[in-house]
């Protein structure tokens, strides 16, 4: 219980946006797989708010 506390309080139970854009371009398998990759980050794949439909 204790540890369970302890990583969420060190905010290391939550990966960050930016750890999993960058997650995200690392699996790219080409420079237009990239591309694309960084298309849909900027556009806001990791970012949207969960009212957004």
């Amino acid at each position: 219980m204790f540890n369970l506390f302890k990583s969420l309080v060190s905010g290391k139970a939550f990966p960050r946006i930016a750890d999993l854009e960058r997650a995200y371009l690392n699996g790219s398998v080409s420079l237009v797989d990239l591309e694309r990759r960084q298309r849909e980050i900027d556009q806001g794949l990791f970012r949207r708010s969960s009212f957004d439909y």
